[in-house]
């Protein structure tokens, strides 16, 4: 079973802002570094029959200019791609419009940086409400599914279990822990600290059911 604590540690978090065409834009940024070369992390990112391995099932084309679709979840274009290196795509779900864009990074030989960001116009009241763990805490989970994916020791969450792994003690913990984090990043880009802290429990409190 995958280890909550280290696995937690094992990834960077950082909040911060981009102009665009339509305004100020929340960036929430998440990486981690993986025992797989990078030709092997980008081919589970961008393969359709490995994303569901650790992640969720796709469908569509994936491709530039492709249109994509993730089971009971966001779907997009594709933007931009350069393999083995990076990808960019719009994440479009509930009527709402982000951006994600991922790179990769070679260190320390065979190990590989994946590194994520989440570009999006998010309401005042929404991101005082419960700051960047809203989309923070999910994408946690993926790296989490990544992390397993990748794990030589069969330790780790499979997708078929996920739902249930979440559900239980151990992965309310894991969630927990997630916003926690959240909100120091919120508080390191300058949010006020006890604003962030009651937007990360409310956050938590989301994502678990437990009280604030």
């Amino acid at each position: 079973m995958i280890d909550v604590t280290a696995q937690i540690n094992a990834v960077r978090r950082q909040v911060g802002t981009r102009t665009l065409e339509a305004g100020e834009a929340r960036v929430s940024t998440i990486s981690q570094a993986y025992d797989a070369p990078i030709e092997d992390v980008w081919d589970a990112c961008t393969s359709a029959e490995r994303i569901p391995r650790w992640f969720l099932p796709i469908s569509g084309e994936l491709k530039l200019g492709g249109r994509y679709q993730l089971e009971g979840n966001a779907g997009g274009t594709v933007e931009s791609c350069d393999p083995p290196h990076s990808f960019s795509a719009t994440w479009e779900m509930g009527g709402m419009v982000s951006w994600i864009e991922v790179r990769l990074s070679a260190v320390d030989g065979d190990r590989t940086r994946f590194e994520l960001e989440h570009v999006a116009h998010v309401d005042d009241d929404m991101w005082a409400q419960f700051g960047p763990g809203a989309v923070g805490v999910g994408w946690d989970g993926a790296l989490l599914g990544l992390a397993s994916h990748f794990a030589s020791d069969g330790a780790g969450i499979r997708p078929e279990d996920a739902e249930a792994w979440m559900a239980s003690e151990e992965g309310r913990r894991f969630m927990a822990l997630a916003s926690e984090r959240w909100g120091e990043a919120s508080i390191a880009a300058g949010t006020d600290p006890d604003a962030a802290r009651a937007a990360a429990e409310r956050c938590t409190q989301f994502y678990t059911g437990a009280p604030a």
